[in-house]
């Protein structure tokens, strides 16, 4: 419910503080007085685009605050999944600073303008008169059946599954795309996968043969050079392995009465048996490599595949290259597969498709079951209204495709007059009774879909009389159920207020300030007396105020 509205530095409305209650409020006020400034004022606040020319005062902040009592309405979880602390009693503040920033806050902490409509979404609807156009629209339509048809779990059940099932046939579209690409590529995927196959690359190879191809065309060198080295240590007039072999023996004979000579000894045995090893592994390597022209020809070779298989792939190693190989062979066998795929796909779908049926079916059911209790309470309600003649019909085309929101086409049939036919609202019905029929509607969804609060903007134009006095008592009648909040400026209306509020211009010397004020019993009886004889209040006009109050 909402308790209070603050507004300051609004338009024309410097300050003003609005305390509402439960049941049934009327505001009334000359036109242009700021009837609609207040509603804008509290638009914002539910979350509707800012603009800097709201601002009355350039120069100071424009804020905008209301007050809401959600204790009975269950949105705690609500504001925990949103991180926003929850209150009983919420606090909404809208705040447009001068230089254009808008900032919103719920009990203090900011939120986006999508958490605000998210919020004020379940808590308030604000009919304006722009809303009856409405009517015409099936998706508004179909959202009043499924209110009253309680069908939430339904729907859900059924929006999961379609969207399942259009992303199954996505995916199908995406894999047959995707398989019509790689068929355009298969011949040359084929032949790069049997070139690297053929290649029959190991790890580790390149490095391999790199350094034997290096050791090939060494070869004289290394022959050399071991050469000189096995002379030195076993064939020259004083070979080093002997001359080694001497000392050491010479050290081994003083060493039991040298100082230390033990360690002596010991170290350069070590010494001559290293030497030793060195020069038979020399000798050894020198028997071993030979110039082999045809073995360096073949490595020459494989290495210049190797390297035109890397600059052809962009690559720089074996093990790149063995990872492409790999990569086409998934591809091909993902092509080789695809029959399978789709096979698979298909059975998905299907499945999806039999889901959606019955949930489609399920949803149907549910809605077509509320069409004669609609049907009847919005006749039921036109006739109250001065329609007895009045006929209104809930029709369901059925479409062959899947929507969104079922394969049902909701539509609002409407005629005034017994004889006439049938047809779309907007079609045939005048302002008034488009006016009336969405008082129905509204009236209808007060009790099915429980909002704390409902606002009606001059739902009341284009009827007057016994009609409008017929509205008011309906608008009384959901006030016992729900907050209603109508802006009106007939007098029959007015009249069932429970509390009454008056908005009214005042003129200084520099500006013209828009205020709201509560009005007393008597105020009241004043205010509906002038609305009912102009500007001179007669006092028949005083006792029928009186009249249009106590009934």
């Amino acid at each position: 419910m909402l308790k209070s509205l603050s507004i300051k530095n609004y338009a024309l409305i410097d300050k003003a503080v609005i305390e509402f209650g439960s049941g049934f409020t009327v505001i009334t006020g000359e036109t242009g007085a700021g009837k609609s400034i207040m509603l804008g004022a509290l638009g914002l606040v539910l979350g509707q685009r800012s603009d800097v020319s709201v601002i009355g005062d350039k120069e100071s902040k424009c804020v905008i605050e209301s007050v809401f009592d959600v204790s009975k309405y269950g949105l705690r979880v609500f504001f925990e999944e949103e991180d926003v602390d929850y209150e009983e009693e919420t606090v909404l503040r809208r705040e447009i600073l001068p230089s254009g920033k808008s900032r919103a806050f719920v009990n203090d902490t900011p939120v986006n303008l999508n958490f605000l409509k998210s919020l004020s979404d379940k808590l308030i609807d604000v009919h304006s008169q722009h809303q009856n156009l409405l009517l015409g629209d099936n998706h508004f339509q179909l959202n009043v059946v499924d209110t009253v048809a309680s069908n939430n779990q339904i729907v859900e059940g059924y929006r999961e599954a379609y969207h399942k099932y259009r992303k199954l046939l996505s995916d199908k579209k995406k894999l047959e795309e995707l398989n019509a690409r790689q068929r355009n590529d298969q011949d040359y995927w084929e032949f790069q996968f049997k070139q690297l196959e053929e290649a029959n690359l190991q790890a580790g190879e390149q490095a391999e043969l790199e350094r034997e191809l290096e050791t090939l065309a060494h070869v004289e060198e290394i022959k050399s050079a071991l050469s000189q080295a096995a002379l030195a240590l076993y064939e020259s007039e004083q070979p080093m392995v002997q001359e080694l072999f001497h000392l050491k023996e010479t050290l081994q004979r003083i060493s039991s009465y040298l100082p230390q000579g033990d360690e002596l000894s010991d170290r350069m045995n070590s010494v001559y048996i290293e030497l030793k090893d060195i020069a038979e592994e020399i000798t050894e390597r020198g028997t071993e490599v030979e110039f082999d022209p045809g073995r360096q020809q073949l490595i020459q070779e494989r290495l210049d595949m190797i390297y035109s298989l890397q600059q052809k792939h962009h690559v720089d190693s074996v093990e790149a290259l063995l990872e492409i190989r790999e990569d086409l062979s998934s591809k091909l066998e993902q092509l080789a597969s695809f029959d399978e795929e789709l096979v698979r796909v298909d059975k998905e779908i299907a499945s999806a498709l039999n889901i959606l049926q019955d949930l489609s079916k399920s949803l149907t059911k549910s809605r077509e079951k509320v069409f004669k209790q609609i049907e009847n309470f919005i006749q039921g309600q036109l006739r109250e209204l001065g329609m007895p003649n009045a006929r209104f019909s809930v029709s369901n085309k059925k479409n062959a495709d899947f929507g969104p929101e079922g394969q049902d086409e909701i539509a609002f049939l409407f005629s005034a007059n017994k004889s006439a036919q049938l047809t779309d609202i907007p079609k045939v019905a005048s302002g008034g009774e488009i006016s009336r029929v969405m008082l129905c509607i509204k009236s209808l969804l007060s009790d099915a879909k429980g909002l704390p609060t409902i606002i009606f903007d001059e739902i009341d134009t284009g009827v007057s009389g016994e009609i409008a006095d017929r509205m008011g008592r309906i608008m009384q009648l959901m006030g016992k159920n729900i907050q209603v909040i109508s802006i009106t400026h007939l007098p029959q209306i007015a009249g069932k207020g429970n509390r009454h509020f008056k908005v009214f211009k005042t003129e200084t010397d520099h500006q013209t300030i828009s205020s709201v004020k509560l009005l007393s019993n008597d105020e009241r009886v004043n205010e509906i007396a002038g609305m009912l004889s102009g500007s001179s209040v007669t006092d028949a006009a005083l006792e029928n105020a009186r009249f249009l109050m106590e009934n």
